[in-house]
């Protein structure tokens, strides 16, 4: 039987550190180590006396232990663990850019003054769900033990859930909407022939190459292990095995001499 500590360790980098930090946030919240409102989202204070931090504090903040919090947290480590381990599997680079690009995404939206919110963390995990969803549309999922549907239907079956508890629904409606433009630009619009305008930059790959955890294919910066540093050029695995953008093919040569071919869902990737 696995313990807990084996399953944290277990989980992979990206989601493991987002779903941590939220954790110890509320634990530091409820030990009265700081007042929610010096890292809620003002852009007041973030312009007017440069309080940055605020920028980045309003995505860590998921509200006090309540079952709304489990309930985000339990969405992390279940569509963001499947999201990190399936589509974007050794696409370490390109999952943190994802949160990236929601989290400034989010921090437009909250410009407009009626789509405005002092904690936008919620919003980012419902773009995680809605992310999953596209990515996985045909997964057959439980719903509390009384529904069963396909995983392309789940961010409105949760936003109806919210609807029925009372909860405000604008988080979970901004969280869709940036993910649907995520999803668009990095998958829909390449795929129907456009230019891949949402591409992982070059500061992130130099960022998850320096922390140093997970695994990017054909990133433009690989981590030399021997001296913990970023370094740019090509790389190679043992026993003939080759990788290649998706969109090209790929050819594997396995060790019992066949070869397997075939197309990545994505195109361009970094």
């Amino acid at each position: 039987m696995t313990t807990p500590k084996e399953y944290y360790n277990s989980l992979p980098p990206v989601a493991k550190t987002y779903a941590t930090i939220c954790l110890v946030t509320t634990g530091a919240y409820h030990l009265g180590l700081y007042y929610p409102d010096t890292i809620a989202l003002v852009y007041k204070d973030v312009f007017k006396q440069f309080q940055i931090w605020r920028l980045i504090t309003n995505f860590l903040f998921l509200g006090p232990f309540s079952l709304p919090f489990a309930f985000h947290l339990l969405m992390i480590l279940r569509y963001g663990v499947s999201l990190e381990r399936g589509p974007f599997d050794k696409r370490t680079a390109d999952y943190v850019w994802m949160f990236f690009f929601g989290s400034f995404s989010l921090l437009a939206v909250a410009a407009v003054p009626f789509l405005w919110s002092p904690f936008m963390g919620a919003s980012l995990v419902f773009m995680i769900v809605y992310v999953w969803s596209r990515e996985l549309p045909n997964t057959r999922i439980n719903i509390q033990g009384l529904v069963e549907l396909k995983g392309f239907y789940l961010p409105w079956a949760m936003l109806a859930l919210d609807l029925v508890f009372g909860n405000p629904l604008m988080p979970d409606l901004l969280g869709i909407g940036v993910g649907h433009l995520y999803y668009f630009l990095t998958v829909l619009h390449p795929l129907a022939g456009g230019r891949d305008l949402c591409k992982t930059p070059l500061w992130v790959h130099k960022l998850v190459a320096c922390w140093g955890k997970g695994y990017q294919m054909n990133s433009p910066v690989q981590r030399d292990p021997a001296t913990g540093v970023a370094f740019r050029g090509g790389s190679y695995r043992v026993g003939g095995t080759t990788t290649s953008r998706e969109g090209e093919t790929n050819t594997v040569t396995t060790q019992n001499g066949a070869t397997f071919r075939g197309r990545g869902r994505r195109l361009n990737e970094s």
